[in-house]
């Protein structure tokens, strides 16, 4: 019996951004500095960690078709915008809609 196995892809930017810079931008958005709501604890730094991880979506975009059209930066943005409209309904049933101008289909 032949099997199909179906092709892995890899849907990520292609891009880095740092958690520092992740911080800053998310911060910046909420309006606070992250410098006082942060602080760096050695104990849970991993030495043997990589510098640094970029996915390479390159096999998706081939042969998918497939683009990131959220980056570091905008998702830091909207993982803050979540968090304040979370907030604002503490409490309360609700339900979280996501919904970005890029997601509309046009009538």
């Amino acid at each position: 019996m032949k099997r199909c196995r179906a092709p892995h892809f890899v849907l990520a930017t292609g891009t880095g951004i740092t958690v520092r810079k992740f911080i800053e931008i998310a911060f910046s958005h909420a309006g606070l500095n992250w410098e006082d709501h942060v602080r760096f604890d050695e104990r849970y730094l991993r030495p043997t960690e990589v510098d640094a991880l970029i996915g390479d979506p390159s096999k998706a975009n081939d042969l998918l078709g497939w683009k990131a059209t959220i980056h570091g930066p905008e998702l830091a943005r909207l993982m803050v915008d979540a968090d304040i409209e979370a907030l604002k309904h503490a409490g309360s049933a609700w339900i979280d809609r996501v919904s970005l101008p890029s997601w509309q289909v046009a009538a």
